[in-house]
């Protein structure tokens, strides 16, 4: 996933593929090459080295990070700008050490995930990008803070905060289960979006998965109970998953990336796998405590401004349109979070519109930060937390107020308006 943002919301290369063979079978019927072009849309290589518009794997995409902007690098095997010149042990060193030709690299690139990939699958991946189109490309130079532009401090942090504890494995958990854990954990790394970080941005792995605020979203909380306080069941999992929506909310921001360029194009035993292990045979909870009648009654200008500025789209009643245009709400994953942090951005900062394939595609939806004021948008997510979520604790003013205030600075209001 790259450094992902995984996020759920009204709610987490190319064209839709043929389900292909799983690991095991991608080790006894597949070329290396073809192992390793889908072991890097596992592990969405292609999304996080690719800038806007721009030719796939030369680099150049921005992250901004605390400490200032990072550029992605050019991994084709051009031997001036690119990879050309690493060879099998150098590009292991790269995935699992962050060791770079020169110098170390910065944890942007999850190495502190990929160090669990094993031998097989790094010469795999070796061979596949080894065999791509040269391309001559520098990215931009990083524009980073003192003292993070100094890449020799990076050997300190690698001491301190890269911990390299191996893959655990428990044994009364099935192969299905063992598969997912690999998946997430290692190959597709979604700890690094959605785990909470320290002042040194290392993740917090006693708290993995909990959720962290990555690039103006929520990249939420996946962990077992929580995914299934909001509703997520193995099916509307694998839809999500596999066509970027489903009633229970549509993937947007960088979990749009991670369905189109990843998780799309994973075998139907892949996916199921990773789901074996983010449900963790728990059991289904009993459906939302909404309620819309209190919750008019409560909230009324928050009920006037959803029939006005969201009824369009999601209905009067909040059961959608068609799910292909806008999900509904009742049944939807932030509205039953406990975090209303994506509730309150995407009212703020809207959502661009979403183009997975020819026959998938997704209107826009406008910000409103110009429309609504703090009040408005706390008693907006109000209503709908209580009518469709059972939210205890209400949004205030003051949180509205903090996320505004954030999602400013860093220029995300007015984005994709």
């Amino acid at each position: 996933m790259g450094k992902v943002a995984f996020v759920f919301f009204f709610l987490v290369i190319g064209g839709n593929v043929a389900a292909q063979p799983t690991h095991a079978q991608a080790s006894a019927k597949q070329s290396p090459v073809e192992k390793g072009r889908y072991l890097a849309a596992a592990g969405d290589c292609v999304a996080c080295h690719t800038a806007t518009n721009g030719r796939p794997f030369i680099g150049g995409r921005p992250f901004h990070t605390p400490f200032g902007i990072l550029y992605s690098t050019n991994i084709t095997p051009d031997k001036k700008t690119g990879i050309g010149n690493y060879t099998l042990e150098d590009f292991t060193a790269a995935m699992r050490r962050g060791k770079g030709a020169h110098g170390n690299l910065y944890p942007a690139m999850p190495y502190t995930s990929y160090y669990l990939i094993p031998d097989e699958d790094i010469a795999s991946l070796y061979a596949y990008f080894m065999q791509l189109p040269p391309v001559e490309y520098v990215a931009p130079d990083n524009d980073l803070f003192f003292p993070a532009n100094l890449r020799f401090g990076l050997s300190v942090w690698n001491r301190i905060f890269f911990d390299k504890a191996p893959l655990s494995q428990p044994a009364d958990k099935s192969p299905d289960w063992q598969r997912g854990n690999y998946l997430v954990n290692a190959l597709g790394h979604c700890g690094e979006c959605h785990t909470p970080r320290n002042f040194a941005f290392a993740m917090k792995n006693d708290e993995k998965f909990s959720g962290n605020i990555l690039e103006g979203w929520d990249a939420v909380d996946i962990r077992p109970a929580a995914l299934r306080r909001q509703g997520w069941d193995r099916e509307r999992l694998r839809l999500l998953f596999t066509t970027g929506a489903s009633e229970h909310g549509t993937a947007f921001g960088e979990m749009f990336s991670v369905v189109k360029y990843s998780l799309r194009h994973l075998s139907d035993n892949d996916i199921n796998a990773i789901i074996t292990y983010l449900l963790d045979d728990s059991e289904k909870m009993a459906g939302n405590a909404g309620n819309p009648q209190a919750a008019e009654k409560r909230y009324t200008q928050g009920r006037a401004d959803f029939v006005a500025y969201c009824a369009a789209c999601h209905g009067r009643e909040g059961r959608g349109v068609t799910l292909s245009f806008a999900p509904p709400m009742d049944r939807n994953a932030a509205v039953r979070g406990d975090n209303p942090y994506n509730t309150i951005a995407v009212i703020l900062r809207g959502l661009a519109a979403q183009r997975m394939d020819r026959t998938n595609a997704r209107a826009g939806m406008p910000g409103f930060h110009r429309e609504l004021d703090d009040v408005r948008v706390a008693d907006l997510v109000n209503y709908m937390r209580t009518a469709w979520g059972g939210a205890e604790n209400p949004v205030t003013v003051e949180d509205v107020a903090e996320i505004r205030r954030q999602l400013r600075e860093h220029g995300y209001l007015g984005a994709v308006e």
